[in-house]
């Protein structure tokens, strides 16, 4: 595994959601995360513990920069715990073996799942607790499905042109 590389990938990600993501916001129910790119292309080869502090590292970073008290750390920790789950029951045996989920190794439907179930897991939980109250359940589910959709094609995009 290339920590280099993860590193650089962490950092340009978590500059382009300070400075670019989290300035935009559609009608006040966009706000896309694309930092989770960084959580979703981890290497699978690592300890489930060490996932989930590089979760709670990552979410606490976006915490500290949205003023929001826990939530994406919460959201981070909770995307890191299933995530291996997911991978096992969505992903072969056989790709197993490659260390990092890519398009290239484990195909265009099998990403599209893994990908749109974390986003809407992550979403969901970041704007139920942002809200925290059920009053308000009918527009965390809008801000879940518009900024999911924004986000899911965002690391697609990228994963697309990653690999062709």
């Amino acid at each position: 595994m290339d920590w280099t590389k993860q590193l650089g990938r962490y950092i340009a990600v978590m500059l382009l959601q300070v400075l670019l993501f989290d300035q935009l916001q559609l009608l006040g129910v966009c706000h896309p995360y694309i930092y989770i790119l960084c959580l979703l292309m981890m290497p699978i080869t690592l300890p489930h513990s060490v996932d989930m502090i590089i979760g709670a590292i990552i979410g606490l970073v976006m915490d500290v920069f949205c003023n929001s008290l826990g939530i994406h750390t919460a959201a981070c920790i909770l995307l890191m715990f299933v995530r291996p789950y997911l991978i096992g029951a969505i992903v072969n045996d056989k790709d197993r073996l490659n260390e990092q989920i890519s398009l290239h190794a484990i195909g265009m439907e099998a990403m599209l799942k893994y990908v749109i179930l974390l986003v809407v897991l992550h979403h969901l939980t970041v704007f139920a607790l942002g809200a925290w109250s059920w009053q308000h359940i009918g527009f965390v589910i809008l801000e879940t499905l518009v900024s999911s959709t924004v986000t899911i094609l965002v690391i697609m995009g990228y994963n697309v042109l990653r690999y062709k």
